[in-house]
Order: C-alpha cells, then structure tokens, then sequence
C-alpha cells in the first residue's frame, strides 16, 4: 500500500476538497469524534494530514499522524511547516508501528477496510487499543460493509465507484475510483472485504466494547448548494459508515 499511496499522493489530496469529502465525510467524522478540547489523539492512516490539521484547529492538545506513505507524510509535513499546529507525523505500517503512548482519542479514516484476512484486522484493531487510555474512544471510517455490488453505482454522482469482480467472501479485493477533478481525471485502488461480524469479533478480541455502526450525515451547507435530493442516493445507499467504540 505504501507505493500505491506514494503514486497517488497528490491526486488523492485533490479529492479531499471534493464536495462528498467535505459535506459529507469530513461532517459526518468531525460529528463522530465530538468535542476534542484538551484531548490527546493519535490519527492513522492520516494521510496527507487534512484531519489530523482540523482536529488539532479543532482543539486537540495532542496530535500524532501516522501513514504507510511516506509521500503523503510528505504532504502533511509541508503543511505543517507552512502553518505550524504542533502535529507530529510518523511514517510506518499501522499493523507494525506497536505502542506510541496512551491517548484520549484513535481516529482511523479508511484504514481498517485495507485488512484483507482476519489476522491483518486483528493487528490493526490491536494497534488502536494499545494506543488508549482505559476508557478511550475509537472513531473510524470505513466501506459499507453491507452495501451490496448492485448498489455500488449509486456514489459515483459524487465522484466515488466501487466495483468488485466476484461475490462479496471474506478477503475479496474491491477496486475503489475516484473522480479527482472537473475533467474527469481518476485514481483506482484496492481495499478488501470482511463481514460486520469479523469486524466487531476483531475489536471485541483487543478489548473495545458499545460498538455501533453510524450512517453518514450531509452538512446543512451541503443540502443548501445542492439540495436534499442530490444527496439522497448517498444516505440511502451509503458508500461509507463511521464506527465508534470504548475501550
């Protein structure tokens, strides 16, 4: 993942001023994680370091950004020299990085969807409860588990395709597009498929309890520039789901 993530660095950041990414993810994630004033937090698979800067504008005493990419860190960094927030940014494998210190608060956009076996999982929910204080919260993004392939069609209005070439088993690879820019221009990548009850075996077995799926949110900016029936296929047919739980 980590050369994947090196070639696409920059065109990946380009989504992330998308409007599904800002009226729709980023709202639907800031509105998850909740107050973080005075919080120590540990964000992985940061990438380019886009929530990792909110959270800490946000309030956040503490703010550590680890990613696989070493060119997304890059980013992140550049970002932090232009407007210095105190972030500090580690390149590693989330499943190889082990402890960093105890924080109030684990972020993890998109991370957990790159387990391709239960073991990859475990590793990586292993990693996020080995960073919390007693009591600390996860907060994470990931696929839809339960979306189904012939609903897949339903984002791509908003710049997201999903397609996936077998029946949906345990460990099947799903080839995600994003569209990056008005003309058209796109970046494909693979993340695999594991059942909502290996996910919720993988977090119970590290210690995490009140585990709770959330659907995603659009931001009243968003319904207001483009109203509530352009966003209906994405709430209905949600591409993405949040995940919260206690340790």
């Amino acid at each position: 993942m980590a050369q994947v993530y090196d070639s696409i660095a920059q065109q990946y950041k380009q989504f992330c001023s998308s409007p599904f990414a800002i009226y729709v993810e980023t709202y639907t994630y800031l509105n998850l994680i909740g107050d973080v004033s005075g919080k120590s937090i540990l964000d992985l698979a940061c990438g380019e370091g886009i929530y990792s800067r909110l959270l800490k504008q946000n309030g956040a005493a503490r703010l550590v950004g680890v990613d696989i990419s070493s060119e997304m860190i890059k980013l992140a960094r550049l970002e932090e020299d232009k407007q210095p927030l105190g972030i500090e940014y580690i390149i590693a494998d989330v499943m190889d990085v082990g402890f960093i210190e105890n924080f109030d608060i684990v972020v993890a956009s998109f991370l957990l969807n790159y387990a391709s076996t239960k073991d990859q999982l475990l590793k990586m929910c292993h990693t996020i409860s080995t960073n919390l204080k007693p009591g600390g919260r996860f907060i994470g993004l990931n696929n839809n588990l339960d979306l189904l392939p012939e609903f897949y069609h339903k984002s791509e209005k908003y710049g997201l395709a999903k397609s996936c070439l077998g029946p949906l088993e345990e460990g099947s690879p799903l080839t995600l597009t994003l569209t990056i820019d008005s003309e058209g221009n796109k970046v494909s990548f693979d993340n695999y498929y594991l059942s909502k009850q290996t996910y919720e075996w993988a977090l119970r077995s590290v210690g995490f309890e009140d585990i709770r799926w959330h659907n995603p949110l659009v931001a009243p900016e968003g319904v207001k520039k483009f109203s509530q029936e352009f966003w209906e296929d994405g709430i209905n047919y949600p591409y993405f789901v949040g995940i919260s739980c206690q340790r």
